[in-house]
């Protein structure tokens, strides 16, 4: 299991991660690369990788839930919102000693701050999606999609 990173090291970790190009292939491969990952692993995850917030990769691994998929959703909420990982998020109202929900006056069936969520940031356009995670702790769901992104980096 992985030690919480310090949210520095999320936000060094975010910048490191930016794209050259974002498509539906491109989400594609980073899907079925966490799906390897899983599947090699036997890991009972939800995987979603989105353009926007429409799903171009949705996976449910065997041992997951759809409930998982529940998670997925709400955490690339977090994402999309917030131009920040949803661990980010859930550390930042920690160290501010706030909920998350209260703070930002969000519904908790929508939004959930909680690692698993990572934004997709292209270089000259921002964010344009979220690759999400569901079914481990948060940390080791936020290390997984990090893994399949930083694996494809310079596939973009």
């Amino acid at each position: 299991m992985h030690p919480t990173p310090s949210m520095d090291a999320l936000l060094e970790e975010q910048s490191r991660l930016v794209l050259k190009r974002f498509d539906y292939a491109l989400a594609w491969q980073i899907g079925a690369s966490i799906q390897s990952m899983a599947a090699e692993r036997n890991l009972p995850i939800g995987i979603e990788v989105a353009h926007g917030a429409s799903p171009v990769f949705l996976a449910i691994m065997p041992g997951a839930t759809p409930d998982n998929v529940d998670w997925v959703r709400r955490k690339r909420a977090v994402a999309l919102r917030f131009h920040q990982s949803s661990l980010y998020m859930r550390l930042l109202c920690e160290s501010k000693d706030v909920n998350f929900h209260t703070r930002y006056r969000l519904p908790e069936a929508d939004f959930a701050a909680s690692g698993g969520s990572v934004p997709i940031v292209v270089g000259t356009v921002g964010v344009v999606g979220a690759v999400s995670v569901s079914g481990l702790p948060d940390v080791e769901d936020h290390r997984l999609v990090i893994s399949a992104i930083s694996a494809l980096r310079d596939a973009a």
